[in-house]
């Protein structure tokens, strides 16, 4: 470690050792319950999306539940771990896909993120979970959070794939809830927040659903009609682009952060808009922040790509573009994120 990052830490230990701890939220009173479901290992807006609930639940202003990981591989849910861990979150339970969608394109490869070690071969980063093969079905750690969480106050933030929800829908009645997949989302969820779809002029086929295909038609198949769903379409997403120069700046305070650390190992400079948080923002800090459409019904096609018709009866809204004051506000919400140093 270099003297500079000796110091960093020092002065971090110094500051928290004066400092009020941060209040944790110990009720679900008056806050999101969240669960986020997150291909993480290959685009970095995970990553964002992931430590923004972090940050928010460590501030009181959401809950979060649980972690479903929707690429397939221990090395995924590995990074998950990593991440919550990091950010004092190594309790929340992370669910793995089994039976998902098989070798699906990789944008940014950082799936290697939990073995990095330091100049002593130690561990870069430490982890909660010591056999990810003991870890639950993502469909069966939906059943049991859901399970255990009062009627119509879970919000999902789907910023991957759609295998576990498809999974979780066509389950059966078990020992972990006596209703059936599609029952226990219809009690129990208050809003799904997915990242997908394009509503412009031109529509054009959806990573997300496109990768499988099956798995995207049953969601929309089996989802219920009366649980309302937020999409958080390609376009609106487009132009927040958080830089690589900025996020190793905006992170200074440190070089041991694994968002930073992909940032200096792998390819980071793809033009990744930040399409993910825009999910997480909405379900804890509220529609009022976002132009929404009004209400309408989605229908997905053969090639990936959706058609919205206006309904006042349908469950489906999306959120529209905002100008260039809008995206920069929703871009300085992560930036700060990582400009505020972890004592943990």
């Amino acid at each position: 470690m270099s003297m500079k990052n000796i110091l960093n830490w020092i002065l971090a230990a110094i500051l928290v050792s004066g400092a009020t701890a941060m209040t944790a939220c110990s009720s679900s009173e008056g806050v999101p319950l969240v669960i986020l479901d997150t291909d993480i290992g290959s685009s970095t807006d995970d990553l964002f999306a992931l430590e923004m609930l972090c940050r928010y639940d460590d501030e009181g202003r959401c809950r979060l539940l649980g972690v479903v990981v929707d690429r397939e591989g221990e090395d995924c849910a590995a990074c998950a771990d990593v991440m919550n861990t990091y950010f004092n979150h190594g309790d929340v339970p992370i669910g793995l896909v089994r039976d998902g969608i098989e070798s699906p394109a990789v944008w940014i490869d950082y799936r290697a993120l939990p073995t990095y070690t330091m100049d002593d071969r130690a561990p870069m980063f430490a982890r909660s979970i010591s056999d990810y093969s003991a870890l639950p079905d993502g469909w069966q750690l939906y059943r049991r959070l859901l399970a255990a969480q009062p009627d119509h106050s879970v919000s999902i933030c789907s910023i991957g794939f759609t295998a576990c929800l498809s999974q979780l829908l066509q389950s059966e009645a078990d020992d972990l809830s006596p209703l059936s997949g599609v029952e226990l989302v219809r009690r129990k969820v208050k809003c799904l927040y997915i990242q997908g779809g394009s509503f412009g002029q031109s529509p054009e086929p959806d990573f997300n659903f496109l990768q499988g295909m099956d798995f995207a038609k049953t969601l929309f198949r089996l989802w219920p009609s009366d649980v309302d769903i937020i999409f958080d379409p390609m376009e609106t997403g487009n132009g927040i682009e958080y830089l690589p120069e900025q996020v190793i700046s905006d992170i200074s305070w440190t070089d041991y952060h694994p968002i930073k650390q992909v940032y200096m190992t792998c390819n980071c400079n793809t033009g990744q808009m930040m399409w993910d948080p825009l999910t997480v923002i909405n379900a804890v800090e509220g529609d009022h922040l976002f132009t929404l459409t009004d209400r309408g019904t989605v229908v997905l096609n053969n090639d990936g790509t959706v058609i919205f018709t206006p309904s006042a009866t349908g469950n489906s809204r999306f959120q529209m573009p905002g100008d260039t004051a809008w995206r920069s506000a929703m871009l300085e919400k992560i930036r700060n994120c990582n400009k505020t140093i972890c004592y943990y």
